[in-house]
């Protein structure tokens, strides 16, 4: 097990330079006997221990997994800000084809990479890990969340990740239209995988149409067999972002689905979805705001993963995780009405709040 300690030039700039650094810690970890390659980035501890989940994709070079361990890290320190959890932010990507080299080996020996940090990162499932997964780093670090409940954890956190969106959804409809019913309303599902298959069984028990789309065939069929009425599919995110009459537009899949390219042609009056660090660039929420688009902010109507693993920590209770995941609603209408207020986009508004609440932990 080795700790690598040089980065690229372009990383370290993004590190000290640039508005997307101010991490206080990176590791780049390597086994070589497993073939792990993995980066753990610590964005924040203002707040407590760093908590976020571990990411495993096949990136196409060490650059892009190190920059999207970075802003996926930096998300979750306002994450978790605005869910009100005394942790900071931190994310973990493991760089490869989940389906081609996971193994137990490699598991094990991030697991080791993790405990060595000493409790100052909480790890936990993310895009290409699962519970499972989760079940075998735990046996090399206690500092794991996500686990199963036979070995003492909360299972699988997509089910309130699901249910937080659902509320920022409701939040965005009260703040939009004057009714939190999304009754009779069209909603656009991208990704209905962990988290999205969920999303779509809260919509059509509240009563909205909801199109879906989803690169893996087998999943929107899952959810056709499933809703044999008021689903219907398209057969990619481009169709599905310029669907006439669509009022809510929700990205479940990864980040940077808003960007210079889809913004522009976007039929929905809100976005609202479960993906990460959905806004490709600094200035993609003024570009919605002035085309009349209300943005509920991806990191405030997705914590109620976040939420429920942290809870993992103390012992944990559904019916206590989700009556704190019930808050992503008013969170998310008191984010509006900031915006309103100081004259900014949503977006903004939620980093002030975050931002301030970091602040002033870190003057304690």
């Amino acid at each position: 097990m080795t700790e690598v300690t040089g980065a690229p030039a372009d990383v370290l700039h993004t590190l000290f330079h640039s508005d997307q650094g101010g991490h206080e810690q990176v590791v780049l970890c390597q086994d070589r006997a497993s073939g792990l390659k993995a980066v753990i980035a610590l964005h924040s501890t203002a707040l407590g221990p760093a908590l976020g989940g571990t990411r495993f994709y096949p990136y196409a070079s060490e650059q892009e997994a190190v920059a999207d361990a970075l802003n996926l890290a930096r998300g979750m320190s306002y994450k978790n800000a605005l869910a009100g959890l005394d942790h900071g932010g931190g994310k973990a990507v493991i760089i490869g084809d989940p389906e081609q080299i996971k193994s137990e080996e490699l598991l094990l020996a991030y697991g080791r990479f993790v405990a060595s940090l000493g409790g100052r990162y909480v790890t936990a499932c993310d895009v290409g890990t699962y519970v499972a997964d989760m079940d075998v780093v735990a046996r090399e670090c206690r500092w794991t969340t996500g686990r199963s409940p036979e070995n003492g954890g909360a299972g699988d956190s997509s089910v309130l990740t699901a249910f937080g969106v659902f509320q920022g959804m409701r939040a965005s409809a009260q703040h939009l239209w004057g009714d939190p019913t999304l009754r009779g309303r069209k909603v656009g599902v991208s990704g209905v995988g962990k988290v999205g298959h969920h999303l779509v069984d809260h919509l059509r028990e509240d009563g909205a149409e909801v199109v879906i789309t989803d690169v893996r065939a087998e999943s929107v069929q899952r959810i056709l067999d499933r809703h044999p009425e008021g689903v219907t599919a398209v057969a990619d995110t481009e169709t599905l972002i310029r669907t006439e009459g669509l009022d809510i537009y929700a990205p479940c899949a990864l980040g940077g689905a808003l960007n210079d390219e889809t913004v522009p042609v976007l039929t929905a009056r809100i976005v609202c979805g479960a993906a990460n660090n959905q806004l490709a660039h600094p200035g993609v929420e003024k570009d919605l705001a002035d085309r009349g688009i209300l943005y509920a902010p991806d990191y405030v109507v997705n914590a109620g993963g976040v939420i429920q693993v942290a809870d993992e920590l103390h012992g944990f209770d559904f019916d206590r995780c989700k009556a704190k995941a019930t808050k992503i609603f008013d969170t998310t209408l008191a984010i509006f009405a900031r915006a309103k207020q100081d004259g900014i986009p949503p977006a903004a508004a939620a980093d002030r709040i975050a931002e301030q609440r970091m602040a002033e932990a870190r003057g304690r």
